[in-house]
């Protein structure tokens, strides 16, 4: 079963161009979502590594304008 777009499609039923269309967008939803995944670890990351940094700045006197 196919949904696309509020309506619903006997999937076996569609040409082999169209299964193949619905297997790329599954493709590309599936690399989404991990590209997605991999922005939130780095964003973790960064984020770690701020604190890190913000911590170790701390007994480092800052440069007075």
């Amino acid at each position: 079963m196919l949904t696309f777009e509020g309506k619903r499609y006997d999937l076996n039923s569609l040409p082999d161009d169209m299964k193949e269309l619905v297997r790329g967008m599954q493709v590309a939803d599936a690399q989404l979502r991990m590209h997605e995944d991999t922005l939130k670890v780095l964003a973790v990351g960064r984020q770690s590594m701020a604190l890190q940094l913000n911590e170790r700045l701390k007994n480092v006197p800052a440069i007075e304008d």
